[in-house]
């Protein structure tokens, strides 16, 4: 496919989440536009329809035609999934403002805290391109991108304030195996898919020097604990992140083998540098490890406790070792749970 096709959906980013989603929105029966940063990539997926660097050998729709020149894939699109790294966002849209059409909705795909201004990503949208709140939507869950490719059923939520909106977005990303819930909560789910990054690095780091799965629990359960905290001190709803956007997406990204979080941390623990460990992810980014601080400077701005990202921040910014991570956690001082 050498021309594009007529579309009104946009995926800005054709990493391994943003070729998920966007063979997600063809199958559901939309025509994409995928913007690629390389042209390697934009060519195999035009000519083979494959992505082979970031989702190995799936073979993606043909209803995918992928662009390096953002102007093309922005220019009359109605709909833009936004999938790059929570510290690149702000740069890429200050790039592309011009070409976002007036009244485009705006989603988030990333999952982080931007550390210079400890803004959400639907914050960091709605200033850079202007765009009132109620146009701009996160979504979030447990959400693999390399199960997804394989179209295993997969669930998620799509956050907005503008209740419309966030059910136009479920009817274009309803494709059988990939069912979409609506909330309009949107810190919740931007909390929940933040700081489940950080504790998915705990878990790794855990796994790497050898504890088990009742670590594997206790990391988990206070890990969400943390999150809880956090998220209503900033105004989240507890039943957001007791929902997929909270929970299930924590389980998924601590659990998974597939999580870079937590194969990330694994690494640590198994005694690699934070040099070797992201040569080893080969380009693939952990957001955890940015989110980290921003998370940490985000809740001590609230005077809110988060002992694990504490923790993990130590390890991945300040040269702790993990083993003396997890006996600093491990001799803090006992009281009610």
């Amino acid at each position: 496919m050498s021309e594009r096709p007529a579309c009104t959906v946009a995926v800005m980013g054709a990493g391994a989440w943003g070729s998920a989603l966007a063979q997600v929105l063809a199958d559901a029966g939309n025509a994409v536009t995928l913007w690629a940063r390389g042209a390697n990539v934009a060519d195999e997926i035009n000519t083979e329809h494959r992505n082979r660097r970031y989702v190995g050998y799936a073979q993606l729709p043909a209803e995918i035609w992928a662009t390096l020149d953002p102007a093309k894939a922005l220019t009359g699109v109605t709909t833009v999934l936004l999938a790059m790294p929570s510290q690149v966002m702000r740069a890429n849209l200050s790039q592309w403002t011009d070409f976002i059409e007036e009244d485009a909705t705006l989603i988030s795909l990333a999952k982080g805290i931007e550390i210079d201004t400890l803004m959400r990503m639907s914050q960091v949208v709605a200033q850079v391109t202007g765009a009132d709140s109620s146009r701009v939507a996160a979504l979030s869950g447990p959400n693999l991108a390399s199960e997804i490719v394989e179209r295993q059923p997969a669930a998620t939520v799509i956050a907005c304030s503008d209740s419309g909106r966030a059910v136009a977005l479920q009817r274009m990303l309803n494709a059988g195996y990939f069912r979409p819930y609506t909330n309009t909560d949107v810190v919740g789910v931007e909390i929940g898919g933040a700081c489940k990054n950080v504790i998915a690095l705990a878990c790794g780091m855990a796994a790497g020097v050898g504890l088990g799965e009742n670590t594997a629990a206790a990391i988990i359960t206070r890990g969400l604990a943390e999150i809880m905290r956090l998220g209503i001190a900033l105004g989240a709803k507890p039943e957001t992140l007791a929902g997929l956007a909270g929970v299930g997406d924590l389980v998924a990204t601590c659990t998974s083998p597939h999580s870079r979080n937590r194969t990330f941390g694994e690494r640590l623990g198994r005694g690699g540098t934070m040099e070797s460990a992201m040569e080893a992810a080969a380009g693939h980014v952990a957001e955890g490890v940015s989110s980290c601080q921003s998370v940490l400077a985000l809740a001590s701005s609230y005077d809110v406790e988060m002992p694990l990202t504490d923790a993990v921040n130590k390890v991945c910014h300040h040269g702790l070792s993990v083993t003396d991570a997890m006996a600093l956690l491990l001799g803090r001082r006992p009281k009610p749970e």
